[in-house]
């Protein structure tokens, strides 16, 4: 890459090319999935939308294609929620690398009861956390195949508040919907980082690189239907909300930029520029309680007993 474009601002509305490039966004039917892919799509890349709803995955489908001439996406029937059912999933993808994987998928809860995934697993930590913490390791030889894979983990802003219970991480004693969803974020995140110290470690190619989309919301969202529709009145009427924070298109920028800057590297943390809430994408410092390396240890011994994956995660 020349001089010229590694000093080039980054401009979140001049992408840089992909041709040739393959990108997982899980997720990527709906929601900042969406408009990550959508993103992505434009520039000339290979963009799987991992969804385990064929409906809702041909829709977006055809709305990138409708906005990205010549786009070329595709579905990948995957559900986080059914351990088992990743590995083959992954052989369906059916290429020989993979580029980068946005682990974006998620399900938040906002009232009770407790809710459990097939695999007996609380719904939010079992898909947001351990659904991705399983697909990596399947992800591995596609992405150490890529001159410069990257794993590029969603967080969110809600996981600055929350402490994981590393006696409780899956809120069987104490179940509080939106408290669970911070720590399955947080628990999400605390993987990205420590997986980058895993990966230094065995001198890999790939990097891992955590994002989040500050404050996102459906009223300030452009309109994709049939993906998702705001009315005139409704972004009218959430305009002073614009001040803090933005909606999902522009909350995509951090991850694109997370998956495409060749001077990003492993172990970082983008988001927003303003208080980290709206605005252009920036790096972030690391907050503390995200990287420890005990906890993370924990966390992470913790996971791959309950997803029966591999420490290792198949990273040689």
């Amino acid at each position: 890459m020349s001089s010229v474009i590694q000093s080039r601002p980054w401009d979140v509305h001049r992408l840089p090319s992909a041709d040739g490039r393959v990108f997982l966004v899980t997720g990527g039917n709906a929601g900042i999935g969406y408009f990550v892919a959508e993103q992505l799509a434009t520039t000339g890349a290979v963009v799987v939308l991992g969804s385990r709803d064929r409906a809702k995955a041909g829709a977006a489908m055809a709305s990138i294609r409708s906005r990205v001439p010549g786009a070329q996406v595709r579905h990948l029937l995957l559900d986080l929620a059914d351990l088992a059912s990743l590995k083959s999933a992954v052989g369906r993808l059916d290429v020989d690398r993979l580029d980068a994987v946005v682990h974006n998928a998620g399900v938040a809860l906002d009232d009770p009861p407790r809710r459990e995934t097939g695999d007996g697993h609380e719904l939010m930590f079992g898909t947001n956390h351990l659904g991705h913490f399983a697909l990596t390791q399947w992800l591995a030889p596609l992405l150490s195949a890529a001159p410069a894979g990257r794993v590029v983990t969603v967080g969110s802003f809600a996981a600055r508040s929350e402490r994981l219970d590393l006696g409780d991480l899956e809120s069987t004693r104490d179940y509080r919907p939106k408290r669970a969803y911070g720590r399955s974020k947080l628990a999400q995140m605390s993987f990205g980082f420590a997986l980058d110290r895993r990966l230094r470690a065995a001198d890999s190619t790939v990097l891992s690189v955590v994002a989040h989309p500050g404050g996102a919301l459906d009223s300030l969202t452009p309109s994709r239907p049939p993906v998702c529709a705001t009315t005139p009145g409704r972004r009218l009427s959430s305009l002073p909300a614009a001040l803090l924070v933005q909606g999902k298109e522009a909350g995509a920028w951090p991850i694109v930029r997370a998956v495409l800057d060749a001077r990003v590297r492993g172990g970082q943390l983008w988001g927003p520029r303003v208080f980290g809430l709206r605005g252009m994408p920036r790096q972030e410092p690391v907050p503390a309680h995200m990287a420890d390396p005990v906890t993370a240890a924990r966390l992470w011994a913790a996971s791959c007993a309950a997803a029966g994956t591999e420490p290792h995660l198949g990273f040689r």
